[in-house]
């Protein structure tokens, strides 16, 4: 993921200590750079006296810059007082992005008994400003920059401002009709269009397994077969079978580059395997490694969450689109989080098989050839983030919550893990009462804190278990 500009503000307010406040900046400065991916755009000491903004005239100029400089999230950090005029102009100019405010702690009184700064008093004045302007902002707290929480604070901001900058706008690839029996994959279009900007972008099944079957002897697709063999154990699907999960991959990745896509639904039991005799689960799962989101079952806000949660990792790790399937039979607060063999092959757990065989539960049930492909192993252990985004009479929610993978020695079908949860029967009764489907999105890593803010700025409502 490339670099995230953030704009950030250091307010001054006059006549609070200059040299304080110059200080204070630099330490933001030398701070900042610690935090991977984050690109801070400041005004310089000669485009604002200081580098500071203390007045309109300054914070014209600031706004200026970070429109030029096309910013996607601002900082608003109180390096004294801070002047709320000025800072508030800039936030209503870029209201639109991600806001955070810090405040500075106080340095000690200067020799005559006088503060230096005041940030504890003038933050109060920007944060009452923007709830007057009705802007959502993020507080980060009172803190000194070398403080491992204004690091952590800033890093979770920057994911805030991966997602805004990644889902608002978004394109998303509905590739065939969901299943008919599946209602609990309905969604609505204009509500994504309303409240996201987003655009649903569909693409009939046929026309993709036509392009993939004309292009059959593309350099591409060889070479996904030749990775595909050097990934994992083929030796249980037949060549041709291998050639059509190849052809699938390359023709749903070619159909996400043309229409710009972050993400797709995709129709995977029904038609794929009783017309074309081919399971994508394997597909699918190299394909959300790749870096475009791939849900079941055309699931499109499952494959919304698939996003969200991959945003908010800064691309760092991928998802896995799961079913909540079963208890565990024996230990308490552990569930199996399941699909049929679609998860990114980056997951597995070390030393762990990954193997390609047939759909573990609709194979023999519809008759079909066997060998239909469907990546099957064990995610690696470790914290996981669960969740899982709702629409309900055009209301928008989301599940976040916390868990960890523990290993197993046991030999299941499918992709899955065993994940461990503080309290499975609240988390349940979570999903039943807040009417949250059996489908969800699992990624390694602990992102709760920069997702729930993300919700509070694009107006979903978090449910936090």
């Amino acid at each position: 993921m490339e670099p995230i500009k953030i704009g950030f503000v250091p307010a001054h307010r006059e006549p609070f200590d200059e040299d304080w406040a110059s200080k204070m900046r630099h330490r933001c400065l030398d701070a900042f750079p610690q935090i991977p991916q984050l690109e801070i755009i400041v005004p310089h000491e000669k485009l604002t006296k200081g580098g500071c903004v203390r007045d309109d005239g300054e914070a014209e100029k600031v706004i200026a810059l970070f429109k030029e400089k096309d910013i996607s999230g601002l900082i608003i950090g109180t390096m004294t007082f801070g002047d709320e005029v000025s800072a508030l102009a800039v936030a209503s100019a870029f209201r639109d992005k991600p806001i955070m405010l810090f405040g500075t702690k106080e340095g000690p009184f200067t020799k005559d008994g006088n503060r230096r700064s005041d940030s504890f008093c003038g933050t109060l004045s920007i944060s009452s400003g923007l709830h007057r302007r009705q802007i959502p902002f993020i507080f980060a707290g009172i803190v000194f920059p070398e403080e491992k929480t204004f690091k952590n604070r800033v890093t979770d901001f920057l994911r805030v401002c991966a997602i805004s900058r990644g889902f608002i706008g978004a394109r998303i690839g509905l590739v065939g009709p969901r299943p008919e029996r599946f209602e609990t994959c309905i969604f609505s279009e204009d509500q994504l269009m309303r409240k996201f900007k987003q655009r649903i972008v569909p693409v009939d099944l046929a026309d993709i397994m036509s392009w993939a079957n004309l292009h059959k002897d593309s350099p591409a697709i060889k070479k996904i077969i030749k990775n595909i063999k050097i990934q994992v154990d083929s030796s249980a699907v037949k060549a041709a079978t291998l050639q059509n999960i190849a052809g699938l991959e390359c023709a749903l990745e070619q159909f996400a580059v043309e229409k710009g896509l972050s993400a797709m639904g995709v129709q995977c039991w029904t038609a794929m395997q009783s017309v074309y005799g081919l399971s994508p689960c394997h597909a699918m799962g190299r394909l959300t490694d790749k870096g475009i989101m791939t849900s079941c079952e055309v699931d499109m806000y499952g494959a919304l969450t698939m996003l969200l949660q991959y945003l908010a990792s800064l691309g760092e790790t991928v998802p896995h689109f799961i079913d909540w399937t079963i208890r565990h039979q024996e230990r308490e607060n552990v569930f199996l989080s399941w699909h049929c063999g679609n998860a990114p092959p980056s997951l597995a757990c070390q030393g762990g098989e990954i193997s390609l065989k047939y759909h573990s539960i609709l194979g023999p049930s519809l008759g079909i050839d066997h060998s239909m492909g469907t990546g099957e192993f064990q995610l690696a252990p470790g914290a996981v983030t669960l969740s899982r985004l709702q629409e309900h009479d055009g209301k928008f929610k989301m599940l976040v919550a916390g868990g960890k993978i523990v290993a197993s020695q046991q030999k299941l079908r499918g992709s899955w893990s065993w994940v461990e949860v503080p309290d499975l029967d609240r988390l349940y009764e979570t999903l039943v009462k807040e009417g949250f489907t059996h489908h969800a999105s699992l990624i390694h890593g602990d992102c709760s804190r920069a997702l729930v803010s993300a919700c509070e700025l694009l107006g979903i409502e978090a449910i936090i278990v």
